[in-house]
Order: structure tokens, then C-alpha cells, then sequence
């Protein structure tokens, strides 16, 4: 499990090699990830976007950024939390994702929350990442 706290929003992240999905043979690896976005701070807010930097075993780097998350913008309330499953493709047997999502509060200012870096292993890489 990886966790990062920002403005006192917490994101965990745990990712899961997905074996039975991947063909390591076509160089084709997959991984799911699940997020929990927790909110500790005394404000609601709305999750806006997300943003993604993804580098896979060749130094090969994806970005990617978008509204919400699973089609969604949830807004959390203080001391609650939202939790979404989702994943990432490969070319490589292992590599890395780090992000950050922009959220509004309820005064309307808007922050970025660091998502931690994690990396994505499997079992076919030679040497593991963390």
C-alpha cells in the first residue's frame, strides 16, 4: 500500500498485477489499481480531474489527464472517503504511476493532492522496482 497526504486529503493506492489478464509473451502486461481518496480536512470538496504520469521498464512515459475519475467527479465530505478500482496497460514487465488530482473546495478554491508514486511489478520483471 503507498499513501501520500495533501491539504489533508489522503490518497492510497493499491496496485495488483493482473495475470490472468496479461501475455507477457505479446508484452502485454496488466495491472488494477484502487484508489481511496480520504478527506481529513474540515471542508468538503469535489474531485475535478486527474492527471497520470505512467513510465513503463524502457523509460517510455504516458501522461494522461482527464475530468473525474471512472466518469465520475464525487464530492467528499469532511471524514468521509471515495474509493474507485481501475488499471493500466503495459508494454513492460514493470514500471511506475504518480499523479494528482485538482479538487474545489466549498469556497470555490481549487488544490492539487498528490497521488504517491507506486510502481507496478510482476513476476515476469527481472528485477522488482520497490
Amino acid at each position: 500500500m503507498y499513501a501520500e497526504t495533501t491539504h489533508d486529503i489522503t490518497i492510497s493506492v493499491k496496485p495488483v498485477y493482473l495475470d490472468d489478464q496479461s501475455e507477457p509473451d505479446e508484452s502485454r502486461f496488466l495491472w488494477a489499481y484502487h484508489i481511496r481518496i480520504e478527506n481529513q480536512g474540515d471542508d468538503t470538496v469535489q474531485l475535478l480531474t486527474r492527471y497520470w504520469k505512467i513510465t513503463d521498464a524502457n523509460g517510455k512515459v504516458q501522461e494522461v489527464r482527464g475530468d473525474g475519475v471512472v466518469g465520475e467527479q464525487p464530492v467528499i465530505p469532511p471524514g468521509d472517503a471515495y474509493e474507485y478500482a481501475s488499471g493500466c496497460p503495459l508494454e513492460t514487465s514493470s514500471g511506475f504511476m504518480v499523479g494528482s488530482y485538482r479538487l474545489v473546495t466549498e469556497a470555490g478554491d481549487e488544490i492539487d493532492v498528490g497521488i504517491p508514486l507506486f510502481s507496478l511489478d510482476s513476476p515476469h520483471a527481472a528485477t522488482q522496482i520497490h
